[in-house]
């Protein structure tokens, strides 16, 4: 409802009674953003019609701001394609929203009004400096570490796993692997528990095997011919990390499997290398562009005082069945 009499406007009623979303209201009123001439229009008109005045806090905290965000993802990862859209999503919405983005390499904080994390892990020594260091902080995926950033973009990966291990199950497979990632991220984490769980409940033995954080595909290669050699039982392989499941498929025809026929393959994140491998493969795609954009969203939100601290959002993501878990 708009403000009633003697009460003061909100930025909501402004975009309200505009026909604009919050964003695009705070876009024209501060002169930023890809905002039509119109539409400025149309926000500056009605915010004087309605009386709206910017939010005190807010509006200091606006006249001392670098216009400047800085972004920090795992630092031997940056060539991964998640990551690589991820970046993107973060720097088209820091352009709609007039801001630039500095990349940290280190711990060491550069001029900024606030900062973005993503898969912050909690025993990461530069992620602990940043999320200590004063500036408010939102984080893709949530932290599991003592501090509290002031928000978090996060994906439902329980239910997205489990949707995904219900439908191997339906194509027969008795005996799923999971290869995770042996990361203290918070996705990492789940998807482990995740499966376990899953196992119980099926009354399956779990078949989980860990490699390093951003290995090398030779290395992934060979965690899966030791289950192979180890299991032959095993039935799908389900694969945690970025690229992980392409890069095994070479292991498993050499052991005379076949991807589709006489084993399942699947991938926790979907990829240009998931939809162009033979067999293509089955995946969860993480919508990581969406993923960086509603982090940079959120922040702004919060350094506006739009959203409070502590606001929490889920971020949609979808399986994707392909040819390598028919059979």
């Amino acid at each position: 409802m708009p403000a009633g009499p003697g009460a003061s406007a909100t930025l909501a009623d402004v975009a309200r009674a505009a026909g604009v979303s919050k964003t695009t209201a705070s876009d024209a009123l501060r002169g930023h953003g890809r905002v039509s001439d119109a539409t400025r229009r149309a926000v500056l008109d009605t915010a004087r019609r309605l009386g709206y005045t910017p939010n005190r806090s807010a509006r200091s905290l606006r006249t001392s701001v670098t216009d400047t965000i800085a972004l920090h993802i795992p630092e031997f990862l940056t060539s991964a394609e998640y990551y690589m859209s991820f970046v993107f999503g973060v720097a088209e919405q820091a352009a709609r929203a007039g801001l630039n983005v500095t990349l940290l390499s280190s711990g060491r904080l550069p001029q900024a009004d606030g900062l973005i994390l993503c898969d912050p892990m909690p025993d990461n020594p530069v992620v602990d400096r940043l999320m200590t260091a004063g500036l408010p902080v939102v984080t893709a995926e949530r932290y599991g570490g003592d501090s509290r950033p002031a928000g978090v973009i996060w994906s439902d990966h329980e239910t997205s796993l489990t949707e995904l291990l219900d439908h191997l199950h339906a194509r027969g497979a008795r005996r799923p692997a999971l290869i995770a990632s042996d990361s203290t991220a918070d996705w990492a984490l789940t998807l482990q528990h995740t499966y376990a769980r899953w196992c119980a409940g099926h009354g399956i033995q779990v078949l989980l095997r860990k490699a390093p954080f951003g290995s090398s595909p030779e290395m992934l290669r060979g965690v899966v011919g030791e289950l192979l050699a180890g299991t032959p039982d095993t039935d799908a392989i389900v694969c945690a990390a970025d690229g992980a499941a392409a890069a095994v498929l070479p292991e498993i025809r050499s052991a005379g499997r076949v991807v589709g026929e006489d084993l399942l393959l699947a991938s926790c994140v979907d990829s240009l290398a998931m939809r162009t491998a033979e067999p293509p493969i089955t995946s969860i795609d993480l919508r990581p562009r969406h993923m960086g954009a509603e982090c940079v969203r959120l922040l702004c939100e919060i350094l506006a005082g739009e959203a409070p601290r502590g606001t929490t959002r889920t971020l949609a993501i979808d399986m994707i069945v392909r040819a390598s878990t028919d059979s």
